[in-house]
């Protein structure tokens, strides 16, 4: 038998490093546990030491109960004062900025927006034109399930246009413009002879008004005076139909600064503010950009799968935005790179569902 030899001193070294301290607050790794039987909840709450993107969604659900206590924290006196003298409607302690893009309407993660809607538990939205126009849609005709691989030649050829692996018959926005042409009519006629100013957040509620139906989450939204904005609402089958209008009975006007204003004063004027922004775009810079105003929110949200590599916006960590002024220096802020559609109905069962007693119920008197 050869003699031992110890092994290299470098080797060594290099392999059996002594280690140092941890960050403050590592927890150790455990996944959840099967052998009780499953416990979706419980489920959930493993994610926080389960790793990866498991634990920025519990993080993220932290995040969100954190923007749930600074708003049920009661306005004082002289708050609500301040906030009456910007214009705005008395709200409490923190104002929930709530975005996404269009395709969460196209998806069921719809239903999980008009229950927040609803029971009044965010403050401000917004979306993109699709947004808007989709849910109207949807109270007029279904969107189907179909598949990614469904050739785009042979949809057309059939009428279908495909929005990922759902699919909306062309048939949907026929109903569509039968619908809102006449309130166009309407529209142009109180701007005429009334001096009605319209801007995207006062055309969103009388469309929310006009469809009537509770299925809709801008029926909800102006039940419950929950402004929507829309900077770019030209940009989809809505602004088709303003098009296609406008040589009908041309004139109608849609002011964007005075929606601007509104806004950017939801935020100077808010105690606290939280961004919970599902995708990214227009819709994650124009509720970022309002932060700005107030040198950044408290409490902060992003669920997206855009990567930072090539500049975007869309694609920014939320750390991007605390160089800008648009997020606090001392908060929080997290990102799931993630499917919105697997995720958020999660992050709302894990935070405003739990304490849904806490809001109210029904539409603002």
């Amino acid at each position: 038998m050869a003699a031992p030899v110890p092994a290299p001193t470098g080797a060594v070294r290099a392999v059996l490093r002594p280690s140092g301290a941890l960050p403050p607050g590592a927890l150790p790794v455990r996944g959840y546990d099967f052998r009780g039987g499953p416990d979706h909840a419980e489920l959930l709450r493993s994610f926080l030491t389960t790793g990866f993107q498991a634990t920025s969604f519990a993080q993220a659900a932290a995040e969100i109960n954190r923007m749930i206590d600074a708003k049920l924290q009661p306005l004082t006196q002289e708050e609500q004062a301040r906030a009456a003298l910007g214009g705005l409607r008395p709200t409490t302690g923190c104002t929930i900025f709530l975005g996404f893009t269009s395709n969460i309407i196209s998806s069921g993660v719809r239903e999980s927006i008009r229950y927040l809607l609803q029971h009044n538990m965010v403050d401000v939205v917004v979306t993109t034109a699709g947004g808007v126009e989709e849910d109207l849609i949807k109270c007029m005709a279904h969107t189907y399930i179909g598949d990614f691989s469904l050739r785009g030649r042979e949809l057309r050829d059939n009428g279908i246009n495909r929005i990922g692996n759902l699919l909306v018959p062309n048939d949907n926005y026929c109903k569509f413009e039968d619908w809102v042409m006449p309130i166009l009519d309407r529209m142009v006629e109180e701007q005429e002879t009334q001096g009605t100013k319209w801007t995207p957040s006062k055309m969103i509620a009388r469309l929310g008004q006009e469809i009537d139906n509770p299925e809709s989450v801008w029926y909800w939204a102006q039940k419950n005076r929950i402004p929507v904005l829309s900077p770019a609402l030209t940009d989809g089958s809505l602004g088709d139909m303003i098009f296609f209008h406008s040589y009908k009975r041309p004139g109608l006007v849609l002011d964007i600064v005075e929606d601007l204003r509104l806004i950017n004063t939801e935020a100077i004027f808010a105690r606290k503010t939280g961004m919970i922004i599902l995708g990214g775009g227009l819709v994650k810079h124009h509720i970022a950009n309002a932060n700005l105003m107030r040198n950044g929110a408290d409490f902060s949200v992003y669920v997206n799968t855009g990567q930072e590599f090539d500049g975007s916006d869309s694609g920014a960590r939320p750390d991007e935005a605390v160089s800008w002024g648009k997020i606090r220096t001392d908060a929080t802020p997290v990102k799931v790179y993630a499917d919105a559609s697997i995720v958020f109905p999660l992050l709302v069962a894990e935070t405003f569902a739990q304490r849904a007693d806490a809001f109210p119920m029904g539409p603002a008197p």
